[in-house]
């Protein structure tokens, strides 16, 4: 069927001011992944998925300008030992990138792989992007297939020492970032991953990852900072037996935000979490859509998102548990739960089961509103002030998606910059 007509010339205008990398192993994905593009459109607000979110500016020809926030904080996770790679505004930085040597791990560039007609990672390039179209259009992530210049390549073959911390910085008010990374950790492997830093004034940021048979993957994101920035990112994931995916974000500012994770267990016995706890305070619009699909015997789910808005932000979730025929025992669980500090803020929430299995447990729950009362008032009387009583609960609140971090160290990160937040934004 024939775009409309808007939509294609929205389409084309995107397409019309970027380049395509055309060497190497990644070109039919590439190529295929335009055609998807064409075929989808570009998002708009009449589609289903974006009637909370406008993606006008995710997908006009340039980016609006972002200005480059000034601050003295360290940098996430910087007392953590692990290997950084560096990305400023979408480009591999070397030099301020530790050395991609790592027992148990091996790390490519994707412009490496791109002069390659063979590697590991061809088979897997676009593949888990392309899957996820299914039922509902993804046309950013195809974007991102089709033209990312940049971005890595992490085959895991053992259980590295330490983490390994994809840095973004944002330098240019105008940058305008598309990254892919492909991860691929093979059986009985385990990785902590960890991502952070506000990469460019918009920023399309894809990862596919492909967990075998008994292997582990532990992911935690912190977005934040500049508040002007845009950003749409994807993660795809499929999951064989017995393995185990765990996935955490902070997002704290932006102007505007949409994360998307799209989890297929196909294995049986294995586990997918995913949690975020966002902060928003004025002109913040931030939106987790979620699909978790129980292609598998004895799989488990967790879905637990937790947003604090005030000052005109707005919330959004969308979360969907498909359990397919056959996939029986299934444990699927989904929250989303907001706390509302002002009348003027919102969250607006889409929570789905779809189930053709029999024998399963499944629940979603969705709830908004204003801070306890009576929790408030129990901390007053003790002596302790508004704000800080406020802060407390604040923090009490988010702590159920916090805990789905199983690294204490990095668990005390998150919350310390969470406090942090808090006591500038009081």
């Amino acid at each position: 069927m024939a775009l409309p007509e808007l939509k294609q010339t929205a389409t084309e205008a995107r397409l019309s001011v970027m380049e395509m990398p055309t060497a190497g192993c990644t070109k039919p994905a590439r190529e295929a992944a335009l055609a998807r593009v064409r075929e989808m459109g570009l998002p708009s607000r009449r589609d289903e998925y974006w009637k909370y979110t406008r993606p006008d500016t995710l997908v006009e020809p340039q980016a609006i300008r972002a200005a480059v926030f000034e601050h003295d904080e360290k940098p996430m996770f910087d007392g953590q030992d692990r290997l950084r790679i560096v990305f400023v505004d979408g480009v591999f930085d070397a030099e301020a990138s530790d050395d991609l040597s790592l027992e148990g791990v091996k790390i490519d560039r994707l412009e490496d792989i791109c002069c390659k007609d063979i590697h590991w990672a061809k088979d897997l390039y676009g593949e888990l992007e392309a899957r996820g179209h299914t039922p509902v259009h993804r046309p950013l992530a195809a974007l991102n297939t089709a033209f990312a210049a940049d971005g890595v390549a992490i085959q895991v073959t053992g259980k590295p020492s330490k983490p390994i911390n994809l840095v973004y910085i944002h330098n240019s008010e105008n940058s305008d970032a598309i990254l892919h990374h492909v991860v691929r950790v093979e059986e009985g492997a385990e990785v902590t991953l960890l991502e952070n830093g506000p990469a460019a004034s918009r920023f399309n940021k894809c990862m596919e990852i492909d967990i075998a048979d008994g292997g582990t993957l532990h992911h935690v994101r912190a977005q934040g900072r500049d508040h002007e920035r845009r950003a749409a990112t994807h993660m795809f994931t499929r999951l064989g037996e017995r393995s185990v995916y765990k996935s955490f974000t902070l997002t704290v500012n932006g102007v505007l935000t949409r994360n998307e994770q799209v989890i297929e267990l196909t294995g049986d016995d294995a586990v997918a979490h995913v949690a975020g706890a966002c902060v928003g305070d004025g002109d913040f619009h931030h939106d987790d859509t979620v699909f978790v699909t129980h292609d598998a015997v004895n799989c488990e789910s967790r879905q637990v998102f937790k947003k604090v808005l005030r000052n005109g932000a707005t919330g959004v979730f969308q979360g969907k548990i498909l359990v397919k025929e056959g996939a029986q025992k299934t444990d699927g669980y989904q929250i989303s739960q907001s706390l509302l500090l002002d009348e003027d803020s919102q969250f607006l929430a889409k929570p789905e089961l779809e189930i053709y299995a029999d024998d399963v447990a499944c629940s979603h729950g969705s709830t908004s509103g204003a801070i306890d009362e009576t929790a408030l008032f129990y901390l007053r009387s003790r002596g302790v002030s508004e704000k800080d009583a406020t802060n407390m609960l604040t923090l009490a609140f988010l702590a159920e998606a916090v805990d789905e971090i199983e690294d204490e160290a990095l668990a005390e990160d998150i919350v310390e910059r969470l406090e942090g937040w808090l006591t500038r934004r009081s």
